[in-house]
């Protein structure tokens, strides 16, 4: 989903990153605040800024310009909100395009749009609407998680068809065109990425419950009924 450096016209370059600096000064305010307040979830923290990191670095070759891969925010989003996980994300994208050439410093805001805004927000609010229903807690993860990743993909498709030209085959056709490619390897890897951090989030509750109903992400009933107790 990284969009290389000078892929994007310098227009589109500069709008992406305007849309993404409100997301961005509002995150390292929630960031700070969670610093105050919540020193114990802080090694979390750092567990999901390392996944996201390492799964979103293992990159297939995609729709030309961009790449695919997992993006590991939609546990942070479930975790820490969306605003936290934008920053993350964001310094996770900015390291990348710097010492792995995995993106760019142009196209970053478009990246931090994509992977670090809208991916995490979607799944955020996915597990907020299925948070006290029946569902398998775990379950919910599941879901959550590969809808950001899949939601993350979707947002990339429409930057790339608002900066190439569409031709014949007109915005549409070209968004379409987009999404099927990037499906080929998306909805698998975006499968696969669930299920893996499902299973991240059923240790950190085997090991940590405590954190996690303080934390208000599940409630003590919610991780009792799932693990059996």
């Amino acid at each position: 989903m990284h969009i290389m450096e000078g892929f994007l016209p310098p227009l589109w370059a500069a709008i992406w990153w305007i849309v993404s600096l409100p997301f961005i000064i509002y995150g390292f305010i929630q960031l700070k605040k969670t610093f105050e307040e919540n020193k114990d979830a802080l090694p979390l923290l750092g567990i999901c800024g390392a996944l996201i990191f390492i799964l979103s670095a293992l990159k297939l070759p995609s729709v030309t310009g961009s790449c695919s891969h997992p993006t590991g925010t939609g546990l942070s989003a479930i975790m820490f909100g969306p605003y936290i996980t934008t920053i993350v994300g964001f310094i996770v994208l900015l390291f990348q395009s710097l010492f792995l050439a995995h993106g760019g410093l142009s196209t970053l805001g478009a990246n931090t749009f994509a992977m670090a805004i809208c991916g995490p927000f979607l799944g955020y609010y996915v597990y907020r609407a299925l948070r006290n229903t029946r569902l398998n807690m775990y379950i919910t993860v599941f879901i959550a998680v590969a809808l950001a990743d899949l939601f993350t993909y979707i947002i990339t498709a429409l930057e790339l068809t608002l900066a190439v030209p569409a031709g014949e085959l007109g915005p549409g056709g070209l968004f379409a065109t987009f999404l099927g490619v990037f499906a080929i390897t998306q909805i698998p890897l975006a499968i696969l990425e669930g299920a893996v951090l499902a299973l991240v989030f059923k240790y950190i509750v085997d090991i940590r419950p405590d954190i996690i109903t303080r934390m208000r992400i599940f409630s003590e009933e919610k991780i009792q009924a799932a693990r059996g107790v």
